[in-house]
């Protein structure tokens, strides 16, 4: 488990650079910083993925396919990703305060927590260690 979560903090940290903070969906603000650096979130990501993802409001789970790309985490309800695709989040890598396992915290095996500046904590599942 350290080593996974070691694994995605550097991922984290080589992203965390080419970000500039803020929380898109998280108020008016935040969403109009995001439109101010468009990324081309379907050409070459620097990683994808499916995690489940608890919701914001109504704490349910949901399997999104994630990417990550210059420095913000977007995710959507599937894998087909085109330039007309509409991320149900963003999150810049910037603002995240941490990511670590949740395993104890909400009993998933797989888990982690991710907390960012703006918004609270947010809860992932990982398909298996190495997708953690």
């Amino acid at each position: 488990m350290e080593r996974a979560r070691d694994s995605l903090m550097s991922l984290w940290r080589g992203s965390h650079s080419q970000s500039n903070g803020g929380v898109a969906g998280a108020g008016a603000e935040a969403e109009a910083e995001a439109e101010d650096q468009v990324v081309d979130f379907w050409i070459d990501p620097e990683r994808t993925g499916w995690l489940m993802k608890q919701g914001e409001y109504i704490k349910t789970w949901r399997r999104r396919w994630f990417v990550l790309k210059s420095g913000k985490l977007f995710w959507f309800k599937d894998n087909h990703i085109l330039r007309s695709s509409k991320p149900r989040g963003i999150i810049p890598v910037a603002s995240c305060l941490s990511v670590k396992g949740a395993e104890d915290s909400i009993n998933k095996q797989f888990s982690f927590e991710l907390t960012a500046h703006g918004r609270e904590t947010m809860y992932f599942i990982a398909d298996s260690e190495k997708e953690k």
